[in-house]
Order: structure tokens, then C-alpha cells, then sequence
């Protein structure tokens, strides 16, 4: 990398390598309001995410990433809505789960409905995450569905990213058969997501270099910083090739969290000279996305964290390998449920399993979510409440 283009005390600055300065910089795609809503415990409000998109478009970020689409009557919709009307809906990017044709074709038509333009269709590609989410874990049926996906989201005049999701942990052959015959099939950008940070630098830079070479490939990189490496893992995947960086304020997401948007412009600028972004609103983006996530003043990543294994998923729950960088207990930490008002039956079961406590889940799962309005809930307070529910059943 261009470490040579610091400005180093009692130094003049050098320019920044000519490859980069002639040909290009990284755009800026930022998740704050899709990874980081999504974030166990964390849900902003149509206002806060009204406000977080305008103070992301006066930063100067290229792409508001917001909210999850699955099918119809989507949680996520105040929220998506909230954001075209602050920063226009060509501005925002909303990603769609992809599984099987009627579920694309019912979350596409929401989509369509909500007034998106560009959309992400997420696709688990490695092995393991295919094995857990789709009917079959072969490279055939990923790349069939991949092109299904892609070619009915093009139909509907979307905008069309699709993502690697467990890309870092994918096989090399597959993953770069995966992406290729995603661009003949006809989309316009493909996000690798590092989803269990794995990657040294040197291995993001050769895995999209791989990509980057692909015919008619437009690469962004999502990377999750539990070992504290989104940013340098970042500017290496840019260094070779990738046009667009992911990010999110203040780190704060998922998994340890994501490439900080304030290091990664500082970064932009000190190491190329990059004067695109108006840096200024930083500051007051922090200070206002971070209390609005109940997670204090200052997120911290990696996995001494409280947040860092902590989930509202039951798939997450059940399947934690697939999704954690090192077991909770390597380093002295804990796995736990942390839920507001995204409670379902499959989570509550999960809560619930060897606990001795027995309720009927459809009906308790109503009564928790009519009583609790939004209030923080983890596995004990779960038990003590399914325990208030059976005595007033009684």
C-alpha cells in the first residue's frame, strides 16, 4: 500500500501514487442504517434515520444503504421511506433477501413498492452459509439462483449490487464462477462481505484483485473489523481494484462492527489526498447515531466487547460458528440474546429451551410484544416475563 504518501513530521508531502491519482478514488456506500440498525438490540426511528441519511449526504457519501426487504408488510419500510424523503430514493440502496424465486419475486414487488431504485440482493455463497439458508449448498444452484435473482431484479429497472455474503470464507473457484456469472447475468456491482472477519490485508487485496478482473466487474468491499482490520483490510481491497468501500458511523454494526466511516475519509485524505468529503460532519454524525443505539458514547470493536456476540437471530443463536471470527469463552466473553422490538416465536423458543419454563410461544409472543414497547430484552428477562405470562394464564 501507499505507505510512502504520509505526511510525516519535517516532511513535505509527497503526492500520492499516480495510479491513484489519475484514474480514480473509492466511492462511499455507508450501512449505518441497514448493518447497524440491524445490529442486535440497536432499531432507529423514521426521524433518527431521516436524520443520520441527511447528515450522510452533506458528508458526501455516495450511497445511503437502508433497511432489509424480504417480502411484503416489510418492518424496515417506515424507515426506507423515511430515507428517500430526506436524501431522494436514487441516493439509497435497500437490501433484498434472496432464498427462492417467490420470495425474490414478493420482495422485489416491495421494493418496487417502497419506491427503491437500487437494491442488494444478499446471497450466502460459502459453503456453510449455503448449507444453512438455501435449499442446496452446490455451486450449481448458487449461481442458478444468483442469475434468477439478478435477472428479475434488472427486470424491474432496479439499480442491481449483489453481495457474497460469507464471501471472505468462500471458496476461491466458486466465488469468482459466482461473481462472473452475476455480471453476465446483467447486475451493475458486486459486494464482498467479509462477514466472520477473517482477512489479513494482503488476502483482501488478492482475493479482489481476482474479481476486480472479472469482465465488466464493479467490486465494493464490506468488511467487519472484530480484529480491528476493516479499515486497512478496506484500503487494500481499494488498492486493488475495488471501486466502492462499505461503511458505517462510528464502526458501529454487527459482529464487531464495520469500517468506520470517519477513520476511512481521514484515511482517504491523509494517505491520497482525497478532498471529495466535507469532513466537518463527522463529529455530529457520531454524536448522533451512537446514543440512538443504546450502546454508550464510544463504540469499540473486537470481541471483548458486550456487544460483540450478542444476538437477536435464532439462526445466529443456533448456528454461531458460521458467524463468529473466535468462540465468545477463547476470550473471557459470553454469547447472549439482545432484543428490543424484534422479537419472534423462533427467538423466544430459542430464549426458552432448557429453562423448565412452558408457555404456549404464538400467544406469549404477542403478550411480550403488546407489553414491552421497545424496552431492551435479553434471555433472563425473557424467562421472568414468560414466567408473569403463565401466572396470568393460569
Amino acid at each position: 500500500m501507499a505507505r510512502d504518501a504520509v505526511n510525516l513530521p519535517g516532511s513535505a508531502k509527497p503526492a500520492p501514487p499516480a495510479e491513484i491519482t489519475e484514474n480514480r478514488l473509492p466511492c462511499i456506500s455507508d450501512a449505518t442504517l441497514r448493518d447497524s440498525a440491524h445490529m442486535a438490540g440497536v432499531e432507529f426511528t423514521p426521524s433518527d434515520t431521516a436524520l443520520i441519511a441527511g447528515l450522510l449526504a452533506k458528508t458526501g457519501v455516495n450511497l445511503v444503504e437502508v433497511g432489509m426487504v424480504s417480502g411484503p408488510s416489510s418492518p424496515d419500510a417506515p424507515g426506507i421511506i423515511a430515507a428517500h424523503e430526506a436524501v431522494g430514493p436514487e441516493r439509497c440502496l435497500s437490501l433484498v433477501m434472496v432464498r427462492e424465486r417467490k420470495q425474490v419475486a414478493s420482495a422485489l414487488k416491495e421494493a418496487r413498492r417502497l419506491g427503491c431504485r437500487s437494491v442488494m440482493l444478499s446471497i450466502p455463497t460459502s459453503e456453510e452459509h449455503a448449507a444453512l439458508k438455501l435449499p442446496s449448498a452446490s455451486t450449481k444452484y448458487l449461481i442458478s439462483l444468483a442469475r434468477m435473482a439478478i435477472e428479475t431484479a434488472k427486470e424491474h429497472e432496479f439499480h442491481v449490487t449483489f453481495s457474497g455474503e460469507d464471501g471472505a470464507r468462500t471458496e476461491k473457484e466458486r466465488l469468482v464462477a459466482y461473481v462472473g456469472a452475476g455480471f453476465e447475468a446483467g447486475a451493475d456491482r458486486f459486494r464482498l462481505a467479509e462477514t466472520v472477519a477473517i482477512l489479513l490485508p494482503w488476502q483482501c487485496a488478492d482475493i479482489i484483485s481476482d474479481l476486480a478482473q472479472i469482465d465488466g466487474a464493479e467490486i465494493e468491499m464490506h468488511s467487519h473489523n472484530m480484529l480491528g482490520m476493516a479499515v486497512a483490510n478496506s484500503l487494500a481491497a481499494f488498492e486493488a481494484g475495488a471501486a466502492w468501500i462499505s461503511t458505517s458511523v462510528g464502526g458501529v454494526g454487527e459482529r464487531g462492527g464495520n469500517a468506520p466511516l470517519a477513520e476511512l475519509l481521514c484515511a482517504l485524505r491523509v494517505i491520497y489526498g482525497d478532498d471529495r468529503f466535507d469532513l466537518s460532519h463527522l463529529t455530529p454524525l457520531t454524536d448522533t447515531v451512537l446514543p440512538r443505539t443504546g450502546l454508550g458514547q464510544a463504540f469499540m470493536p473486537g470481541p471483548t466487547t458486550p456487544h460483540a456476540f450478542a444476538y437477536e437471530l435464532p439462526g445466529q443463536l443456533a448456528h454461531p460458528a458460521a458467524y463468529e471470527t473466535v468462540p465468545p469463552e477463547v476470550v473471557g466473553n459470553q454469547r447472549k440474546l439482545r432484543v428490543r422490538s424484534r422479537v419472534t416465536p423462533g427467538l423466544i423458543q430459542w430464549a426458552l429451551n432448557g429453562s423448565g419454563i412452558e408457555v404456549d410461544v404464538p400467544s406469549f409472543c404477542q403478550w411480550l410484544s403488546a407489553r414491552n414497547g421497545g424496552s431492551l430484552l435479553d434471555r433472563e428477562a425473557i424467562h421472568r416475563l414468560a414466567s408473569e405470562f403463565q401466572l396470568s394464564h393460569e
